[in-house]
């Protein structure tokens, strides 16, 4: 038999002096009857009895009762017909019924019984002490309900003269009260005023800020389309210089790219406010971000002679992250670094694991020109250049830090700075979490198909056969200088600047490859790129979208428009030379 919420409770001790509670028996067995007076008697209670349902309702018609013990099976009206009964008058409604029965309750039995009111089921035969304490549990609930019936009375009356009392203690409250209301009244409009005219102004600052990232991106975009002549004419000079090493080159290419880098982190500081910012995470291993941040920085370590140190741990640490935005991190860190310090100082780059092993600390020490307590936390705002005469000397935006805090917190990590004061130094410490060992995630690069890369490192980057290339663009020192750096590559190449004519010089010069720019007058690069791709479905023609716009949903936007690939300007030789490669051998296997 299942268990019931009764078993759980101790026996309850009756309280002395108390009436006893009358306790109505109802079966249509003498015998049992009997039973029951005999197992109850002990508890000292009034107990009634009843050889059927009527007899039932007429005994509470005429008495009080604190629970009912009735019979199931009984002839004529049962237990549930009279339990549906008594519960429809709402004087007995609350009164709790025990349910007897001899035969075994099926579920929906005992749910019905329980939806009539019943409170419990005992099965025949008795156990004398089960019985005996639910029925103690429910007189005892009875007597503290009329307690407590008694005592709500009580204070119901003394309620209502607190009542009286309070009544004349708020009228003369709610006098002062109009009084104070009106002046509040007063007062409340003047601050709905102040808060509607404070609701414009921050609308207007939003309004102001989602059009200071939109001028960000353009502004980017913007400056992309010239730096990519640029870049292209640096290609082409290298190229025609088979790699010979020239200050004046290595000079020019270093500017470039860091205008591209500064480009990129206004970029990321849009994305960032805007939460667009999304980082592809993989399994990777500290080592390669680190050597990723290395080479990156090379450049302005270089430049300013700096002894860089690099240490590592012995054994290979892991983290669940993006490698390039972290890359980005370090770099920036020792960029920041080298930019503060001397010529010829030591610049060192570390890694340690923390005392639980459960965090990768990653330090950037310089002996430059160190920071008063005051701007140790001022140094991460953005555009915030704690010493502007400094920052006019040395160059920057001063949203380098920004960057690498945000990025960081973005992994789960924190970044902070010491020093000792000016002249001393600086050490920048980055905390990530660490992943268990495990084999890092391949990860893509973005500068060709991976077919592209594939068949680039089987033939060590000589292409099989030269490749067709058309380059549209209606810039036409980028599209003249990208032509010249694929003819410097030794492909077959035709440009145009007209987007109107690209159906037509396709047909005309049957091209492996396209180099497409997105953004032209009178006809954008996807319309064009859907259209090649209706008109020559199934051939191997490679598109290429060469664009100043970078951000994911630009490449979700290339990607659906029909691209083969996204290069964002100024695009890189080491991209141009894999997908030339990538179009002439398809096309030779076609």
């Amino acid at each position: 038999m299942n268990a019931s919420p009764l078993d759980a409770l101790p026996p309850v001790a009756r309280s002395p002096g108390s009436e006893p509670a009358g306790i109505l028996l109802v079966d249509d067995q003498p015998g049992r009857l009997l039973t029951y007076r005999t197992i109850l008697e002990p508890l000292g209670e009034r107990l009634v009895q009843a050889s059927s349902g009527r007899e039932a309702l007429k005994s509470l018609m005429e008495d009080d009762f604190a629970l009912i013990l009735l019979d199931v099976n009984m002839p004529g009206m049962d237990g549930f017909e009279t339990a549906s009964l008594i519960h429809q008058h709402p004087r007995y409604e609350k009164i709790p019924i025990i349910f007897v029965t001899a035969v075994n309750v099926s579920d929906m039995d005992r749910l019905q019984g329980y939806k009539l009111g019943a409170v419990d089921y005992v099965m025949v035969p008795l156990i004398p002490e089960i019985l005996r304490g639910k029925v103690e549990v429910l007189v005892e609930l009875y007597r503290k309900r009329r307690e407590l019936q008694a005592l709500n009375a009580s204070l119901a009356a003394q309620n209502q003269a607190l009542q009286r009392e309070k009544a004349r203690e708020l009228e003369a409250l709610n006098e002062s009260l109009r009084v104070a209301n009106e002046a509040l009244a007063t007062r409340n409009a003047e601050l709905q005023k102040e808060v509607a005219e404070r609701a414009r102004a921050e609308s207007r600052l939003r309004d102001v800020d989602h059009r200071k990232d939109v001028f960000l991106a353009t502004l980017a975009h913007e400056l992309r389309n010239p730096l990519a002549p640029l870049q292209n004419a640096l290609n082409i000079r290298r190229l025609r210089g088979n790699g010979n090493a020239d200050l004046l080159q290595d000079t020019m290419e270093r500017q470039v790219a860091l205008l591209v880098r500064l480009i990129d982190d206004l970029l990321d500081i849009a994305r960032i406010t805007q939460d667009k910012l999304t980082l592809a995470r993989a399994n990777i291993r500290l080592a390669d971000v680190l050597h990723a941040a290395a080479e990156i920085a090379q450049p302005w370590l270089d430049a300013g002679h700096h002894r860089f140190e690099l240490a590592l741990p012995a054994e290979d640490l892991f983290l669940h992250a993006d490698l390039a935005r972290l890359a980005q991190v370090f770099a920036n860190l020792l960029n920041n670094a080298a930019k503060y310090s001397d010529p010829g100082s030591r610049i060192g780059l570390e890694a340690v694991l923390d005392e639980d092993g459960d965090e990768i600390v990653v330090s950037v020490h310089d002996t430059g020109i160190g920071l008063a307590g005051d701007q140790l936390e001022a140094v991460f705002d953005v555009f915030r250049q704690v010493d502007t005469a400094i920052e006019r000397s040395r160059g920057g935006l001063g949203i380098g830090l920004t960057l690498v805090q945000k990025i960081t917190r973005m992994h789960g990590g924190q970044v902070d700075v010491q020093s000792a004061g000016p002249g001393t130094g600086c050490t920048f410490r980055v905390r990530l979490p660490r992943v268990v060992a495990s084999t890092p995630a391949t990860t893509a690069g973005n500068a060709a198909p991976a077919d592209a890369r594939a068949t680039n490192a089987e033939r060590g980057g000589t292409p099989e056969r030269l490749a067709r290339v058309l380059v549209v663009d209606d810039n036409r020192d980028a599209a003249d200088t990208l032509a010249m750096m694929v003819q410097v590559l030794g492909h077959e190449v035709a440009r145009i600047y007209d987007p109107a004519q690209v159906e037509a010089e396709v047909d005309r010069f049957a091209p492996d490859l396209v180099f497409l720019d997105v953004g032209m007058p009178g006809r954008s690069g996807y319309d064009i790129a859907r259209s090649l791709r209706d008109r020559h479905a199934g051939s191997t023609l490679g598109i290429v979208a060469v664009t100043g716009w970078g951000q994911p949903d630009d490449r979700a936007r290339t990607r659906d428009a029909g691209f083969d690939e996204h290069l964002t300007k100024p695009p890189q030789l080491e991209a141009i030379q894999r997908l030339c490669a990538w179009a002439g051998e398809r096309s030779a296997r076609a």
